[in-house]
């Protein structure tokens, strides 16, 4: 139950990214979506001796400071998380957990995957959780946890939002738009997969019951309640904790046929659907069937996203010759067109580090020159991330015997202006950009709405299409340049 009346309701969002986490308080009702940052702390993962490991605690402490700060603007009516998908902390018996959770960019899981895949196979593993094959997925983590020392004592796993929701509460579940992901569920029964669980030899009891968005996630504990300033009955909401499912969530589409781009670390690119594809063609394809709201199915692909472009410039800052990002953007859209293309997700790209030299052994590997220029290169990143947009969605349609008429980018790539009129350009259909607030703007809108203050999905993007700042791009340029650069990249 709300702790303060529907008309002056405040929800606080937790919206934990790859590299930064904030506090986000928002206001929504009739006419009325508006956010503001409480709270923002940086996401540093950590290198230990056996790989590298999420900060949960720093990340946790920086979560309770936001709510603090949040409390002293007024009454909290809900609280709401969301984070990235498929990483997870083992409980023990008495519900502590049993070391820093690891990073799905740590290099153990390639010798799993290949073990679980012996196991099960690619089609059977596809054929149950629709998910698309990548190698840190949950189901392959935890077979890289078999040999662990923990493995013994654990008895809980929970996905990092459902972590963060059981240190704030006390109980214990899991999130169905973050389960989806961890291909140990049953893409078409929308429930746990009993069977792939049992057939890896993992413990049906450590996974938890499921919880929609929407669904009470408890209140907070006593000594939450004194830290933050908020009242011991503030409840917190289960909300599409999965930040792409959020995301989607607050896409402003009013029409149909609409495909999205959530853009931001990755590029999530895909349709929404009423049902799965589990088609051996889509397996084929690599695409991912994720549960998203109210039953909806989240068909896409990932594709590695800014954070090439991040990368490369953390790369140049170390070497101390960084320019600013507005610089590089001027100088990218001056260099010369398709002079060097990348594969985004090729995997020499996953793991941290010098992403600028594995750009030049990635060009000098497919016959292309490497770029003599910072702007040189941010132009070929983006350049690539607008082609493999346009791959991806139109193999979805394809796949989903779907028509597109709109591309929606939304998250914190709709900003970028090149990147947003580059990917109109190249499958020759209208973008719209924004919100770039997207995931918050979800996180937000779910509260609400369970809150009574919002209708359901369809007023939920139309409330975002009328109060939140959009941009439209239309096509433009030379259509057969754009082909050709495609044909460059098509598999020989």
């Amino acid at each position: 139950m709300s702790v303060t009346s529907p008309s002056d309701a405040v929800f606080a969002a937790v919206d934990l990214g790859a590299t930064s986490g904030r506090v986000i308080t928002g206001r929504a009702g009739p006419g009325k979506l508006v956010l503001t940052e409480a709270h923002r702390f940086p996401n540093t993962p950590v290198r230990l001796p056996d790989g590298l490991r999420w900060d949960v605690l720093a990340l946790y402490q920086g979560m309770l400071d936001g709510l603090r700060t949040a409390a002293r603007s007024g009454p909290i009516a809900s609280v709401g998380i969301d984070t990235w998908a498929v990483d997870y902390g083992l409980l023990d018996a008495d519900g502590a957990l049993l070391g820093l959770p690891f990073h799905y960019r740590d290099s153990r899981n390639g010798q799993a995957a290949e073990q679980v895949l012996a196991e099960c196979g690619a089609q059977e593993l596809y054929s149950v959780s629709g998910l698309q094959h990548l190698p840190f997925n949950t189901v392959f983590q935890l077979a890289a946890h078999q040999a662990s020392a923990h493995r013994g004592a654990a008895r809980t796993m929970l996905l990092i939002p459902d972590l963060l929701v059981h240190w704030l509460t006390g109980t214990v579940g899991a999130e169905i738009t973050n389960a989806s992901t961890t291909g140990l569920f049953d893409a078409s029964a929308g429930t746990w997969s009993d069977a792939l669980i049992g057939r890896l030899g993992l413990a049906r009891s450590w996974f938890p019951p499921l919880r929609e968005p929407g669904d009470p996630a408890g209140t907070l504990l006593p000594h939450v309640a004194e830290y933050t300033g908020l009242p011991a009955g503030t409840p917190v909401t289960t909300v599409a904790s999965h930040d792409t499912a959020s995301a989607v969530a607050s896409v402003p589409a009013v029409e149909p046929g609409f495909a999205y781009v959530s853009c931001g670390t990755w590029s999530l690119a895909g349709l929404e659907l009423a049902a799965p594809v589990l088609t051996e063609e889509s397996r084929a394809a690599n695409f991912t069937n994720e549960r998203g709201v109210d039953g909806t199915i989240r068909y896409l692909r990932n594709i590695m996203g800014m954070w090439l472009l991040e990368e490369c410039r953390r790369a140049w800052e170390r070497q101390g010759t960084a320019p600013g990002l507005a610089e590089l953007l001027a100088d990218a859209a001056r260099a010369r067109p398709f002079a060097a293309l990348i594969d985004p997700d090729d995997e020499t790209f996953l793991a941290p580090g010098d992403i600028p030299s594995r750009m030049d052994a990635h060009l000098v590997r497919t016959g292309q020159k490497p770029p003599d220029t910072p702007g040189g290169y941010v132009r070929c990143v983006l350049e690539s991330l607008a082609l493999a947009h346009r791959r991806t969605l139109r193999q979805a349609a394809g796949l989903a015997g779907r028509e597109l008429t709109r591309i929606h980018l939304v998250g914190g790539g709709s900003r970028n202006e090149l990147l947003c009129q580059w990917t109109a350009d190249a499958t020759g259909l209208p973008v719209t950009a924004g919100p770039a607030e997207a995931t918050a703007l979800g996180n937000v809108l779910l509260q609400a709405r369970t809150h009574g203050l919002v209708g359901d999905l369809v007023d939920m993007r139309r409330l975002v299409a009328q109060t939140q700042e959009l941009r439209h791009y239309t096509p433009q340029g030379d259509q057969q340049a754009w082909d050709r650069a495609a044909a460059r990249l098509e598999p020989a």
